[in-house]
C-alpha cells in the first residue's frame, strides 16, 4: 500500500507579512528618533508651548509623509500586507496626523500669544497675516478636517465612492500647502542643512512611491497589455463572467486570490473603476472576473461588449497562497465570494476541503466548476445551503465538516456577516490567526 503525502508548506510561510509589517514600523520607529535627533539639534524655543507645537508639527509632517506611503499602492507592500490592511492603518494614521496637527496649531497660537501678551485667537490671525506659510498650512488644516469628516464612518456609508474618492483626492493639495508651509517656517529647515536634506528625501521617498504606484505602474502595465474583452458569459440571471484578453499576459505579475480595479472604456463607464476579484487563476493568456449585479455599476457589466478596451489597476491584495503556514487547506466562500476562493482551488497545493454557504441551489454561482475542480484535485465539496438561522457554519457544524480544521490553513470570502460569524467559530475553534486568511475589499485615497 502506498501512501500519498501531501507536500510540505513552504518553510518561510508566515514570514512574508510579518517581514513587511516589522520593516514598516522599524522604519517609522527610525525616522521617529532621526526627526528628534534634528529638532534637538535646532535649539530649544523658551516657551515650552512652541517647543511642544513644533514637535507635534514635525511628527504631523512625518505622519502625513508615512501616510501617503501606505496607500501608494506598492506591489511589494500590498502582496505582503494586503490593500485592506494597508488602508485600515491609513485611516488610523489619519487619526494621528488630525491630532498632532491640531496640537501644532494650538500650542504654537498659545505660545506666542503668552509671549505677545495678547489671546490665542488674536495670535494665530496675526500669524496667519503676517508670516509665510503659515496661512497655507492653515488651508492644508481646513482640507484634512474635511477629508477626516466626510471618511467617518457615518458619512462615508452615505456618500458614492466616486464622490468621496474626489473629495479624498484634495488630500494630496494639503500634502503640498503642509510642504511648503514646512519650508517656510520649519527650524529644522534653516538649522541645518543635513536636516534640509532630510525632509526632502523625506518627502520625495513619499510622492515618488504615490506617484509610481498608483500612476506610472497602471499606464506602463495597460500600454503593454493593450487588455480587452474577449468574451462575456452569462453564468445566471444576476451574475456574468467577463474574460479578458492581452499581449503578454504571462508577464502579468497576477496570482488566484487577487483583484483588479477594472475600467471598462466604454462612453458611459471609462470613468467608474470597480474591484473584482479574478474568479480563475491566471493561465498567462487570460483574465477572468465574476460579478453579481448588485449595483449600477455590476449590473452594467451584462452590456459590455466584446472588443471593450479595458484598463486594470492591479493586481492588489495578499488573499493568495504566499501566507500558507500548512499543506492543507480549509476554503470557505459565501455567495459570490466564491470567485477569489475558485482561483485559489486552481492554484492551490495540498489536500483541501472547500465549503461553499449559499441561500438555496440556485445561488450557487461557478458550483459546476468547483465541483469539477474538485474533483480533479483530490478536492472535499461541501454545498450548505439553507437560512442564516440557525447558522450553519457554527463551530460545531464546521467542526463536523472538518474534524482536523485547526490543522488547516483557512482562506474565507464572502459577505462581512458571514465572514464576521465564521471567524467568530473559528476563534471558539482555537484556530491559530496566522492560519486564517481573508480581505476586505475596501479602497482608500
Amino acid at each position: 500500500m502506498t501512501t500519498v503525502q501531501s507536500p510540505p508548506a513552504p518553510p518561510t510561510a508566515i514570514r512574508p507579512r510579518v517581514v513587511a509589517r516589522t520593516g514598516l514600523y522599524a522604519v517609522l520607529a527610525a525616522n521617529a528618533a532621526v526627526v528628534a535627533y534634528f529638532f534637538a539639534q535646532a535649539g530649544f524655543a523658551s516657551n515650552a508651548l512652541i517647543v511642544i507645537g513644533r514637535l507635534a508639527g514635525l511628527y504631523g509632517a512625518l505622519v502625513m509623509a508615512f501616510q501617503l506611503v501606505l496607500v501608494a499602492r506598492l506591489p511589494w507592500l500590498d502582496r505582503r500586507i494586503g490593500m485592506d490592511r494597508l488602508t485600515s492603518w491609513h485611516r488610523w494614521t489619519g487619526f494621528a496626523l488630525l491630532w498632532t496637527l491640531l496640537a501644532h496649531a494650538v500650542f504654537i497660537s498659545f505660545g506666542y500669544a503668552q509671549g505677545a501678551g495678547v489671546g490665542p485667537v488674536s495670535e494665530f490671525v496675526d500669524l496667519a497675516e503676517t508670516t509665510e506659510g503659515v496661512l497655507r498650512a492653515i488651508v492644508a488644516l481646513g482640507i484634512i478636517l474635511v477629508v477626516g469628516a466626510v471618511s467617518a464612518r457615518y458619512a462615508r456609508r452615505r456618500l458614492a465612492y466616486e464622490t468621496w474618492h474626489f473629495i479624498h483626492l484634495y488630500t494630496y493639495v494639503a500634502v503640498v500647502l503642509a510642504f511648503t508651509h514646512q519650508v517656510a517656517v520649519g527650524t529644522t529647515f534653516t538649522a541645518s542643512s543635513a536636516a534640509k536634506t532630510y525632509w526632502y528625501g523625506v518627502w520625495s521617498v513619499a510622492l515618488g512611491a504615490v506617484v509610481l504606484g498608483r500612476l506610472v505602474l497602471p499606464l506602463w502595465r495597460n500600454l503593454r497589455h493593450q487588455l480587452r474583452v474577449s468574451a462575456v458569459v452569462h453564468e445566471s440571471d444576476n451574475v456574468v463572467s467577463i474574460y479578458v484578453t492581452g499581449r503578454d499576459l504571462d508577464r502579468m505579475p497576477a496570482q488566484a486570490g487577487q483583484f483588479f480595479l477594472w475600467r471598462f472604456l466604454t462612453r458611459d463607464r471609462w470613468w467608474q473603476a470597480n474591484p473584482f476579484s479574478l474568479s480563475a487563476a491566471p493561465d498567462g493568456r487570460t483574465l477572468r472576473l465574476t460579478a453579481k449585479a448588485a449595483g449600477d455599476g455590476s449590473a452594467a457589466l451584462r452590456h459590455v461588449k466584446v472588443g471593450t478596451r479595458v484598463f486594470a489597476e492591479g493586481p492588489y491584495g495578499a488573499f493568495t497562497t504566499l501566507h500558507r503556514t500548512k499543506s492543507e487547506s480549509l476554503l470557505i466562500a459565501g455567495g459570490v465570494g466564491v470567485t477569489p476562493i475558485r482561483a485559489i482551488l486552481e492554484d492551490i497545493e495540498g489536500h483541501a476541503v472547500v465549503i461553499y454557504r449559499v441561500a438555496s441551489d440556485r445561488d450557487a454561482v461557478l458550483y459546476d466548476e468547483l465541483r469539477e475542480l474538485a474533483a480533479a484535485k483530490g478536492a472535499v465539496l461541501h454545498l450548505v445551503t439553507g437560512a442564516a438561522v440557525p447558522d450553519k457554519l457554527a463551530p460545531r457544524e464546521l467542526a463536523r465538516l472538518v474534524p482536523d480544521i485547526g490543522d488547516r490553513d483557512v482562506f474565507l470570502c464572502g459577505p462581512p456577516p458571514m465572514m464576521n460569524a465564521v471567524l467568530r467559530s473559528l476563534g471558539e475553534l482555537g484556530v491559530p490567526k496566522q492560519q486564517i486568511h481573508f480581505e476586505r475589499f475596501s479602497l482608500a485615497g
